[in-house]
């Protein structure tokens, strides 16, 4: 018979090879959305993603990356392999956490000691490893847990750091009376300096880790003794948080700038100096320590080393940024602005014990931190950042209703009674924490994970029964991510918490804070707006770690329940195991189709269709994310298109990424842009603001762009704080054409010669003209239709300027040309972009990829539907273009195809398919057009009817979706003469418009 050592080790290693060939078989094949094309990019060639990086992740990355042999096309699912096989890994180290904890409880022996030479009966030794087995497995098959391992994100390895530290501490707790036992607790420091380089979020393990040590060290524990190692705990997190990340980088730039520019020596002699003294003072620690043969004292000496050597992974950042590489975000390449990059400063502060309130009105502005650049041979200050001050009364503790923002404030209301230009009470502020920031932003998720989960919608909610969907709308009923676990896991978990207090109380509590610092901690310090552009349940993997553990500690409860019924121990434990195993195996089964992505190649798929929008050598302005990220892992990593530069709107408000933008990458060359650093760095022409000038109804925009250059005073104003910044006189802006080049360019087509202009006029339409808008113009002003310029469709129109009607849709972004659209609306909006029916035919049907797109059995939830529907949108733009030629045979084949690469199956019917009803009729497809109408209108009935009397006030966007759907229905049946069709559609829409005026 195997010894118990031996099959902990095999039935471990068998739940962590099922794990492997699960996370595997549901992998994405790509770059999925969000972060993920940037990491795996930047885990490619080693760039610098957004702060803080993170580069043990980008390190390790880069090894898998390894693999491919350089076929670039397998490089994302390696990358995306290194977080399956780190939650495999995870979910081994659970097991062995389990294992060991309920070794404690069925041998009888609770609390901190070593029970290695302890040999369980083999009955005793089943029910151990089907505790493991079925805690294991119900986190592997969590809801975000799983999520997580789908992807190239950071949460999965932060999850095997967690893991990995709680196991390394109860190896130690066994092995503590040992001589040497003190270098498991080194090798624990060096795995949280590891952790650094992947998220903080492990870092909340500490105050567990502390009392599983203090309980070992100490004959009787007392409750003073217990605050006081949570104090110190927690003092050893805010030291690390503090002291060591940003805080010893800090400390070298301040060296550095005393040294240089007090003391007159080179760049860089200052960091040399604080390393000399800072290794000076280790070696004096250590000597301390042998000298007074402190084992204390050396064991912290050592394990600090440690932390820094796992936190020197972060020396890649300045390192591969002073490289200058394409994707160099912040640009930390020296000391101060490496600093800068760890404190997270380009995403600002929020309020977390005291400060102000929503309706709070700043009434100064004082200098803050200074930010240096390097100028000749000094440092100089390139701008203080600035601190609002506010009035006592406008503060409050711990603020949670904090941001003026109209569109926060809109949904403050939703979870308290809150008024624009009134102070919220404490009793709202609380409320805030409590009912949305705790409740709705954590029990949710967790009840996600071990209840079962409504649906993919952003706020969807906890589904307590089955997953019937009776009555619900279609999108919510039929959604793969409609899971229903019957609150098997979260019965069983709570189970396996009470034996856990009732038997073992010690390790219940070092548990139990896992639990809550990785959970309601988190909630607490981040101060969560109310209103996210994601759900953000991958942040809280650790609270679902811990209670994963009382889920497989409820085996045990089990079995202690069954033990009058069933004598023998081995058959209890056969039972009671079988009976677990059913929790992971609903979890499978319930969860398998919302996170299998094998087949998913959307997002990539979209950023080589935008790339390929575009003529070469193009220009092109995206947002953020998801925009941004999956066109820089297409370039990057499989060399698409690199001859089109990427240029991103929110980035372009920073002087480091202009600078970037004024170098060459790849094959596209510098942008045309005129401005020196000196008229863009930060602190400089942020922000222009409107002061009209009666005498200047329109401004030139390469003459404008002169005069900021100059700094002329003709656009100077001041707003009485000494200060004078620039401003513009009109919101009119023209840009004089030079029709004769233009046309001999040849960039404008053939069939539009007559729509040129000899002065492109429009209005900005803004009180402020911000960086970015600033470098736009600037751009059109000095490239001189040398090299295309183009939007992505799904930029905002507030970052158009005004310049719509000179748009022409090019696949799935818009080209400025000098060319008016005569068909564009400006009142409305409509016919945004002039189609070029020639090349958005070869762009649609010959060019782009869908690839399945078509196939109902890949999930795509909210995120990735957003994009299917783009591509809706173009397809109807131009078939009803071709209509307007007359073409209706190429017409229908661009219908069908919309259809064929995008059925409703797969992809359902979105509110841009109304548009294609008069064109389907034209083109004699009318029981095509007939089903889109009697399905969509089925559809919002049934969403309306249901969401007007359920969480209305939370899920407003779809019900205004669902209203907008039946508005185009109605106005499509109208169109083609369906009146029966049309007036149901009316019918519907003023029953549930009216009540929400």
């Amino acid at each position: 018979m195997r010894s118990y050592k031996s099959l902990n080790n095999l039935v471990g290693w068998l739940v962590f090879a099922l794990a492997t060939v699960v996370f595997l078989m549901t992998l994405e094949p790509t770059a999925s959305f969000w972060d993920c094309g940037e990491f795996i990019a930047c885990s490619y060639k080693l760039l610098v993603p957004h702060p803080p990086g993170a580069p043990t992740f980008l390190l390790l990355g880069r090894l898998f990356s390894m693999l491919s042999f350089g076929d670039v096309t397998k490089v994302s699912v390696l990358v995306n392999a290194l977080s399956a096989l780190s939650s495999s890994f995870t979910v081994l180290f659970l097991f062995w956490i389990i294992t060991m904890l309920a070794k404690k409880l069925v041998l009888h022996r609770p609390g901190m000691h070593d029970d290695r030479q302890l040999e369980p009966t083999f009955g005793q030794t089943l029910l151990i490893m089907g505790a493991g087995a079925v805690g294991a497995l119900a986190y592997a098959f969590s809801d975000s847990f799983w999520f997580n391992a789908e992807e190239a994100e950071v949460y999965a390895m932060s999850s095997l750091c967690t893991a990995a530290v709680v196991w390394l501490m109860l190896k130690w707790e066994n092995r503590a009376d040992e001589s040497d036992s003190d270098r498991w607790l080194v090798l624990i420091a060096y795995v949280i300096g590891l952790s650094i380089g992947v998220h903080l979020l492990n870092l909340l393990a500490i105050p567990a880790l502390g009392f599983i040590y203090y309980y070992r060290r100490t004959q009787n524990p007392t409750l003073w003794g217990g605050v006081a190692t949570l104090a110190i705990s927690s003092v050893i997190v805010g030291l690390i948080l503090a002291g060591i990340i940003p805080g010893l980088p800090t400390l070298a730039g301040a060296f550095e700038v005393f040294f240089v520019n007090t003391v007159g020596l080179p760049f860089n002699w200052g960091i040399i100096i604080f390393l000399l003294i800072f290794v000076g003072l280790i070696w004096f620690g250590f000597r301390q320590s042998f000298q007074r043969r402190n084992r204390l004292l050396n064991t912290v000496m050592l394990s600090f080393m440690f932390i820094l050597i796992g936190y020197s992974s972060y020396l890649i950042v300045p390192i591969r940024s002073s490289y200058h590489p394409t994707i160099n975000e912040n640009n930390p390449e020296d000391v101060l602005s490496f600093v800068s990059y760890l404190k997270r400063e380009q995403y600002g502060d929020r309020p977390l014990l005291y400060g102000p309130q929503l309706n709070a009105q700043p009434i100064a502005q004082t200098e803050g931190a200074p930010r240096y650049v390097r100028q000749g041979d000094k440092y100089v200050v390139a701008e203080y950042r600035p601190v609002l001050e506010y009035r006592p009364e406008d503060k409050m503790l711990i603020p949670r209703i904090y941001s003026p923002d109209p569109l926060h404030v809109y949904n403050y209301q939703k979870w308290v009674d809150v008024q624009k230009d009134v102070k919220p009470t404490m009793g709202q502020n609380l409320a805030f924490l409590f009912r949305y920031q705790m409740g709705h932003m954590f029990w949710r998720y967790f009840m996600w994970n071990y209840v079962g989960r409504e649906g993919d919608l952003q706020q969807s909610g906890i589904l307590w029964g089955s997953a019937d969907g009776n009555g619900l709308p279609e999108r919510v009923a039929d959604s793969p991510a409609r899971n229903a676990f019957f609150a098997l896991p979260l019965i069983l978990g709570l189970l396996g918490l009470f034996f856990h207090i009732r038997r073992d109380g010690r390790n219940a509590f070092v548990v139990g804070l896992l639990f809550l610092f990785t959970g309601l901690a988190i909630v607490f310090y981040l101060n969560q707006p109310p209103i996210e552009p994601r759900e953000r349940d991958y942040t809280f993997a650790g609270a679902t770690f811990a209670f994963a553990i009382w889920i497989g500690l409820g085996v045990l409860a089990l079995a202690e329940l069954l033990q009058s019924v069933i004598k023998a121990d081995t058959t209890r434990a056969g039972v009671v195991t079988l009976v677990g195993l059913v929790v992971p195996g609903i979890m499978v089964t319930q969860g398998w189709d919302d996170h299998d992505r094998s087949d998913r190649y959307l997002s990539v798929d979209s950023a080589k269709n935008l790339l390929n929008s575009c003529a070469p050598n193009a220009i092109l302005f995206t947002n953020g994310d998801n925009d941004t990220f999956p066109l820089w892992y297409a370039q990057e990593v499989e060399g698409i298109r690199t001859d089109v530069r990427v240029a991103v709107l929110s980035y372009l408000n920073t002087d480091w990424y202009i600078d970037q933008m004024k170098r060459r990458s790849y094959k596209s060359a510098p942008l045309p842009i005129s401005m020196e650093n000196k008229d863009y760095k930060q602190g400089t022409n942020d922000y222009l603001p409107y002061a009209e000038n009666p005498a200047v109804p329109a401004v030139d925009v390469r003459q404008f762009m002169q005069l900021v250059e100059a700094n002329s005073p003709l656009l100077q104003v001041s707003y009485g704080d000494g200060k004078n910044m620039l401003s513009f006189p009109s919101r009119n802006f023209y840009l004089p054409i030079d029709t004769a080049a233009v046309a001999k360019s040849g960039i404008v087509p053939a069939d539009r010669r007559k729509q040129l202009v000899p002065q492109m006029e429009w209005n900005v339409g803004k009180s402020a003209i911000e960086k970015k808008t600033l470098l736009i113009l600037d751009i059109l002003a000095t490239n001189n239709w040398e090299r295309p310029v183009y939007f992505s469709s799904t930029v905002d129109s507030r970052d158009f300027m005004g310049l719509q009607p000179y748009f022409q849709l090019e696949g799935m972004a818009y080209r400025i040309l000098p060319a008016r659209n005569p068909d564009y609306d400006e009142k409305t909006g409509a016919n945004e972009g002039f189609v070029e029916t020639g090349l958005m035919y070869e762009k649609l049907m010959k060019t782009f990829a869908y690839r399945g797109l078509d196939n109902p059995t890949i999930f795509y939830d909210e995120n990735n539907l957003r994009f299917p529907a783009n591509y809706r949108d173009k397809f109807s733009r131009l078939a009803d273009a071709l209509l307007m030629q007359g073409d209706k045979a190429r017409a229908k084949q661009v219908l069908n195809k919309a259809f064929e690469v995008m059925p409703d199956k797969a992809i359902p019917y979105d509110y841009y398919v109304p548009q294609f009803i008069p064109a389907l009729v034209a083109v004699g497809e009318q029981q095509r057009a007939n089903e889109i109408m009697d399905t969509m209108t089925s559809r919002a009935e049934r969403g309306l009817a249901y969401y007007s009397t359920h969480n209305q006030a939370l899920f407003d966007q779809e019900f205004q979706t669902y209203l907008a759907t039946l508005n185009g229905i109605g106005r499509a049946a109208e169109e083609i003469g369906d009146r029966k069709r049309a007036e149901r559609a009316i019918r519907l829409l003023q029953q549930y418009y009216n009540p929400r005026q």
